[in-house]
């Protein structure tokens, strides 16, 4: 494991990680919760997270996408280190609902060209339900998503239903890496 994640590996552990039962914005019950937040809008955490998403970005993509608010500061933060290493992205932020006045659009950035090229990120990907909601509203806009990021994969169907879609997740971490067993669904 390079230097870098094992950074950022530790401080999901200290900063992000509650044992504890929680319900998930999918609606499900864990065991366990996630706040990468708390990492991605601290200095370090963002930097760390960037710069590591951005080696798995694929060349010919133009821009980085992902619904509010779990993208938001990623989106930011990879648009940010990426131009200070040479490699201009834009950001794309896809809204929930479209705005109520103006245009009312589903993603906020600057115009880009039809069929430009997009990553599509998440911080916690557990149904991947957020990706491929993502996937759709930057389809409708013109945009040609080619690729899924996060930086966690809870392991609880989200990267099947991604496939499914035809599309690989790649994430930074599993629920392996933070030592979390599957949950016995059977009791």
């Amino acid at each position: 494991m390079s230097e870098l994640r094992e950074q950022l590996l530790s401080l999901i552990k200290e900063m992000a990680l509650e044992i504890g039962t929680v319900v998930l914005s999918s609606g499900r019950t864990s065991d366990y919760y996630v706040d990468l937040r708390r990492i991605v809008l601290t200095p370090r955490g963002a930097y760390l997270t960037a710069r590591l998403l951005l080696d798995l970005v694929r060349p010919e993509v133009s821009a980085i996408g992902g619904m509010t608010l779990g993208a938001d500061p990623i989106v930011s933060s990879m648009i940010v280190v990426g131009h200070m290493e040479g490699r201009d992205l834009c950001g794309l932020i896809v809204r929930k609902k479209a705005k109520r006045h103006g245009k009312r659009r589903f993603i906020e950035g600057p115009l880009m060209e039809a069929g430009a090229k997009v990553a599509v990120v998440d911080d916690v990907v557990t149904t991947g339900n957020s990706l491929l909601r993502s996937i759709e509203r930057l389809e409708e806009a013109g945009y040609t998503p080619i690729q899924t990021l996060a930086v966690l994969d809870r392991m609880e169907g989200g990267r099947e239903a991604l496939s499914a879609a035809g599309f690989e997740l790649e994430s930074l971490f599993t629920r392996d890496d933070l030592g979390i067993a599957p949950r016995d669904h059977s009791m």
